[in-house]
C-alpha cells in the first residue's frame, strides 16, 4: 500500500492513518463494506458504510492516477527528454488534468497545421521570432515547394508558436481558473427549435457564473442542449486572457517580433485553448454534477428502501385503470398473494355499484385492513371510489396512495413472469403495489433503482457510476436490516453480503430440496456456503423459527462463544433472548468489565448487548410510518395559508415533492423549508418524512400547489 495515498486520505476524511490502512487491507483481503462496517469495528474504529466506500474509491482513484503519471514519467524519459524538475513537477500534480497538460507537448500529435509546418522546415524561424530580435532577417532560406513566399513562412512560423503556447501546461492552468472563476456559462433558444411544453423556458436566454451554477442547472442545460432546443456556450472576458499571455510572452516591445507573437498569442487562444479548456470546464461542472445528483439519488433511494413495512396486515392492492379496469389484488399478511378481481368503476363502463360491492365482499372476505392504491392513471378516481367504499365498510379500513414508480417495469420482467406465471402485467401490478405497503425493501429490490422515480436527472449521468452507487445503497439497506434465509427472495439475497448468483442458486435449491433451514451452521456443514462467503453473509440472514435462538440475531457466529459466555456469567438461558428478564438484566451491565472478561473489544460486546434485547430488530421500525386515510382531498378544498400533513416524495436540489393527497405532489422550494440557510434540501428532509406543511400557492391552471414549512 502507498503510504502517501494513506495519508492523503487520513487527512482528507479526517481519519487516523491506521484506521485507513486497516480498512484497505481488509478490502484487499476479499472482505465486503457491509462485513466490514458490522463485523471489523474494532478494526476500523467504527467507521460507517460510508466512510469505507469513499476511502476505497480515493485510494482505487489516486492509485490510477499515480500509474498515470508513471506512465507519462516512462514515456517522456523513453523520447530522451525527462529532466529531474519535469518529473517533479509531473509527481505534485494532484488531478489528472494537470498531469495531461505537463505531457501535451511530448505526446504525438496528430497532423495540424503547426505539425505540416514543422514537415516543412519552418520550427527554427518560429524559434527566431521568440528570441524578440529587433528584425527578423533570413527568412528567404526558408522557402521552398511548400513555401512560397516570405509571408507564407511568417504565417507557418505562427502557428508553430500557436501550439507551443495551447501546449504550456501554467499557461493553460491559469486560462482554466480563470475562465471557472470569472466567466459565464450562456444558454439560447435555437432557432427554429420546438419545446412545447416550455421545459427548459427559464434557458432560452440564461446567464449564469460558472463558479456558482446549481448542478441541477447543469444537467438541465445538458438535456436541453442534447434534445436540440438550448445551445450552451461558456462567454469569457478574452482580453483579460490575451493580456496575461501578452504579459508572458513579449519580451522586447520593440522587436519585429511582437505582431507576430501579438497575432500567435489570438491564434492559439481562439482556436487551441479556448476551444479545449471550455470542453474541459463543462465536462467538469457535468461531472460535478453528476455524483452531485447521484448523492442525491442514493440518499432519497436509502430512505426509501427503508419505509417501514405494515407488518401484519391484509392488504387490497389496487392499480387504477379507465378502459381496462383496475387490478384488485389480496395479499396475507406474509405477503402471499390470495385472489384478483377486476373491476370497472370509471368511464367508460362507469360500474359503480357493482364495483363497490366486489371490494366490500373482499374487505369483508379477507379481512382487508389496507388498501394500497397505485399512483397511475385513473389514480385519484379510484381514491374518491375507495374512499367511498369504505363508508360502506362495516370493518375499520383505511387506504393509502402508493407509488407506481417501476411496477411495470418488474410486472413485466422475467423475475414476475417466473413469479406468477398465469397472470397478466397489470394484475401482477397490483400484487407489487400491495407488496410495496407491506415491506418496500423485498419488493423494491426487483426494480431498476433507476426506475424507482426518487432521483432528478438520473438519465442524464453516467450509466455505470450511478448503478455502482445504487447498488452500494440497495445493498447497505438489505444488510442493515438483514433477510430471513428461509423466505427471501434471489432478489433480496443478491444484496446479502458476500452472496453472488452461483451461491444464490445453490441455496434456493437447497430450501426446494430439503424444505426449512433450521440453522446457520447446516449451511455450512452441508456445504452450501464456502467459508469464506461463510463468514461474509451469514451475520445478515436470519433463521428465525430454528433450533439455535442466537440464528434470529443479528450476531455473527463468530462472536457466539463470547454471547455465550456473556450470558453464563450474568446467570440467563440463551431461550429468554428478546424477554424482559434479559433487557432488564442488560440495561446497566458494565460494559468495561465484561470487556475485560471476555476478552473482547467494546463495539462487538455493545452490538451483542443489543442484539440480545431486540433480536429482531428493524432499523425501519425507528423511521416514521405512512399516513393512512380514510377521506379525499381535492385541489379545490385548498386554501392559502391552509395546514395540512404530508409525505416527501422526492428530495432535490431545488426543494422537496410532497404528498399531500392531490393528483400531483405539491412543491416546497428551499427558500421554505427553514427560516435557517441550509446548502442543499436534504439537510432538513429526507424521502419518508411525514411533516406539517402550509398551502403558499394555489395554481389551479396547472393543477399545481406550492407549499411552505413554515407557518405563515
Amino acid at each position: 500500500m502507498n503510504e502517501n495515498i494513506i495519508k492523503e486520505i487520513s487527512n482528507d476524511l479526517k481519519v487516523n492513518t491506521l484506521k485507513v490502512e486497516a480498512t484497505l487491507k481488509l478490502l484487499s483481503e476479499g472482505n465486503t463494506i457491509p462485513f466490514i462496517a458490522r463485523y471489523r469495528k474494532e478494526v476500523t474504529g467504527n467507521l460507517d458504510e460510508e466512510q469505507i466506500r469513499k476511502i476505497s474509491d480515493i485510494y482505487e482513484y489516486q492509485m490510477n492516477l499515480l500509474k498515470r503519471k508513471e506512465d507519462i514519467i516512462r514515456l517522456i524519459d523513453e523520447k530522451g527528454l525527462l529532466t529531474e524538475e519535469l518529473k517533479n513537477n509531473i509527481l505534485k500534480c494532484t488531478k489528472l488534468v494537470e498531469v495531461e497538460d505537463i505531457y501535451r507537448p511530448f505526446k504525438e500529435k496528430k497532423k495540424t497545421k503547426a505539425t505540416e509546418a514543422i514537415k516543412n522546415g519552418l520550427e527554427p524561424l518560429a524559434k527566431i521570432i521568440m528570441s524578440f530580435p529587433k528584425q527578423i532577417t533570413g527568412i528567404d532560406k526558408f522557402l521552398n515547394d511548400n513555401v512560397k513566399t516570405k509571408e507564407d513562412a511568417i504565417t507557418g512560423a505562427k502557428y508553430i508558436i500557436a501550439e507551443w503556447i495551447s501546449d504550456n501546461a501554467f499557461y493553460r492552468k491559469w486560462i482554466r481558473n480563470y475562465i471557472y472563476n470569472n466567466g459565464k456559462i450562456v444558454s439560447k433558444l435555437k432557432k427554429n427549435a420546438t419545446d412545447e411544453e416550455k421545459t427548459y423556458d427559464m434557458y432560452y436566454d440564461y446567464s449564469e457564473n460558472i463558479k456558482y451554477i446549481k448542478p441541477h442547472r447543469v444537467l438541465a442545460l445538458n438535456r436541453g442542449e442534447k434534445e436540440g432546443v438550448l445551445g450552451v456556450s461558456i462567454d469569457n472576458n478574452n482580453d483579460e486572457v490575451i493580456n496575461y499571455l501578452k504579459s508572458k510572452l513579449i519580451k522586447d516591445e520593440s522587436s519585429e517580433s511582437k505582431e507576430i507573437v501579438i497575432d500567435a498569442i489570438n491564434d492559439s487562444y481562439k482556436r487551441l485553448i479556448f476551444p479545449s479548456i471550455e470542453r474541459e470546464i463543462r465536462s467538469d461542472l457535468t461531472e460535478v454534477a453528476s455524483e452531485k445528483s447521484i448523492e442525491v439519488f442514493m440518499d432519497n433511494l436509502e430512505h426509501l428502501l427503508l419505509t417501514p413495512p405494515m407488518k401484519d396486515k391484509m392488504v387490497l392492492g389496487l392499480d387504477p385503470a379507465y378502459r381496462t379496469g383496475c387490478k384488485l389484488a389480496v395479499v396475507d399478511y406474509t405477503g402471499k398473494f390470495i385472489e384478483k378481481s377486476v373491476i370497472y368503476p370509471h368511464e367508460p363502463r362507469c360500474e359503480y355499484e357493482e364495483s363497490k360491492k366486489k371490494v366490500l365482499d373482499l374487505i369483508d372476505k379477507y379481512n382487508i385492513d389496507i388498501i394500497a392504491i397505485g399512483n397511475g392513471t385513473a389514480s385519484r378516481e379510484s381514491e374518491a371510489f375507495i374512499a367511498d367504499v369504505i363508508k360502506s365498510s362495516k370493518r375499520k379500513v383505511e387506504y393509502i396512495i402508493v407509488s407506481e414508480a417501476g411496477a411495470s417495469v418488474y410486472s413485466a420482467s422475467k423475475l414476475a413472469i417466473e413469479e406468477f406465471p398465469n397472470l397478466h402485467v397489470e394484475e401482477r401490478s397490483a400484487i407489487s403495489i400491495a407488496r410495496r405497503l407491506q415491506d418496500p425493501l423485498s419488493e423494491l429490490v426487483k426494480v431498476d433503482s433507476k426506475s424507482i422515480g426518487v432521483g432528478l436527472y438520473q438519465h442524464d449521468v453516467q450509466e455505470k457510476r450511478l448503478n455502482e452507487s445504487l447498488d452500494f445503497v440497495v445493498s447497505k439497506a438489505v444488510n442493515s436490516v438483514g433477510v430471513n434465509i428461509n423466505t427471501a427472495s434471489a432478489s433480496l439475497l443478491k444484496y446479502v453480503s458476500g452472496l453472488n448468483k452461483k451461491v444464490i442458486d445453490k441455496i434456493i435449491d437447497y430450501r426446494n430440496t430439503f424444505g426449512k433451514i433450521k440453522s446457520r451452521e447446516e449451511l455450512k456443514k452441508k456445504k452450501v456456503l464456502t467459508d469464506k462467503v461463510y463468514e461474509q453473509s451469514i451475520g445478515f440472514m436470519r433463521v428465525v423459527d430454528g433450533t439455535n435462538p442466537l440464528d434470529k440475531t443479528s450476531i455473527h457466529t463468530e462472536s457466539y462463544e463470547v454471547t455465550l459466555k456473556l450470558l453464563e456469567k450474568l446467570g440467563l438461558d440463551v431461550s429468554l433472548i428478546g424477554t424482559e428478564k434479559m433487557k432488564e438484566r442488560l440495561k446497566n451491565i458494565d460494559i468495561s468489565k465484561y470487556t475485560k472478561e471476555l476478552n473482547v473489544d467494546k463495539y462487538t460486546l455493545e452490538d451483542i448487548i443489543k442484539s440480545l434485547t431486540n433480536p429482531l430488530r428493524d432499523p425501519r421500525d425507528d423511521m416514521p410510518k405512512p399516513i393512512l386515510k380514510s377521506d379525499v382531498l381535492k385541489l379545490e378544498d385548498l386554501k392559502v395559508g391552509m395546514k395540512l400533513q404530508g409525505t416527501v416524495r422526492n428530495v432535490v436540489d431545488f426543494g422537496a415533492f410532497i404528498d399531500i393527497g392531490l393528483k400531483n405532489d405539491g412543491l416546497v422550494h428551499i427558500s421554505k423549508i427553514t427560516n435557517s440557510y441550509i446548502k442543499h434540501p436534504s439537510e432538513v428532509l429526507s424521502v419518508g418524512d411525514i411533516v406539517d406543511c402550509y398551502v403558499d400557492e394555489i395554481h389551479m391552471d396547472k393543477k399545481k400547489v406550492s407549499l411552505s414549512l413554515l407557518e405563515r
